[in-house]
């Protein structure tokens, strides 16, 4: 298990590595993945080739590769598992991004499958690191990150409140509380205080720095949807 170890020593410094971290914590046990259903065997190889799927995909969805979201995903690498190794796995990815015939539904159901559903929201939140690296995500990016999060059985409005803390829209605010601008004050409050609670950096305490710094960013997140909101309205 070194590499999540390094991995770990990489996640203290970015939100979008802790929060992949968080993902593939929850995904491996022993290289194993737990589901209420059966235990499965499944190499590291194989979960790196379905994650660069993914990321590969992403980056050529507006119809471009632009060298910032390239070294995003190469920095990752060389900090997780060291210059050499990571060398080995960018010639994989490098590959990945050339091919065509890729199904992402395949890809997106084995997550499916063998990730828990916090797991693959994680997911989500790393694959939209990605798109964001080149200084913003467009269109075509989240369009197909939402095409992922609808073969991940992610909800919708689970999916719309990631997006909206990378993508901003008029409603962002109100998306990441997951209510809608015509909630009252007194849902919009509760709704705060169940994500607050939910999402607070002491649940995690005991998970180490790493996953404290996540929740921290996405603490902070609904925190300043909620202040604007109660800006808005005055209450």
């Amino acid at each position: 298990m070194r590499w999540i170890f390094a991995l770990i020593g990489y996640l203290l410094f970015r939100f979008p590595g802790a929060v992949l971290g968080f993902f593939i914590g929850s995904l491996f046990e022993n290289t194993s993945v737990q589901t209420s259903f059966r235990r499965t065997r499944i190499s590291i190889q194989d979960f790196e080739l379905k994650l660069l799927t993914l990321a590969g995909l992403v980056i050529k969805a507006d119809g471009k590769v632009t060298q910032k979201e390239l070294d995003y995903v190469r920095r990752y690498f060389v900090s997780a598992y060291g210059k050499e190794r990571a060398n080995e796995v960018f010639r994989v990815f490098n590959s990945e991004l050339n091919k065509s015939d890729v199904s992402a539904l395949e890809v997106c159901s084995f997550f499916a499958l063998n990730a828990r559903y916090e797991s693959r929201l994680q997911l989500l939140h790393f694959l939209f690191g990605i798109a964001q690296a080149d200084g913003s995500v467009s269109e075509p990016e989240w369009q197909k990150i939402q095409s992922f999060a609808g073969y991940l059985k992610v909800r919708m409005i689970d999916f719309e409140s990631i997006k909206a803390m990378f993508v901003k829209q008029v409603d962002s605010a109100y998306k990441i509380l997951e209510v809608s601008r015509s909630a009252t004050d007194s849902q919009i409050k509760k709704a705060y205080r169940d994500l607050a609670k939910k999402h607070h950096p002491d649940k995690v305490q005991h998970l180490g720095e790493a996953y404290v710094k996540a929740a921290r960013e996405k603490f902070q997140q609904i925190q300043k949807a909620y202040e604007q909101i109660k800006s808005e309205r005055g209450f």
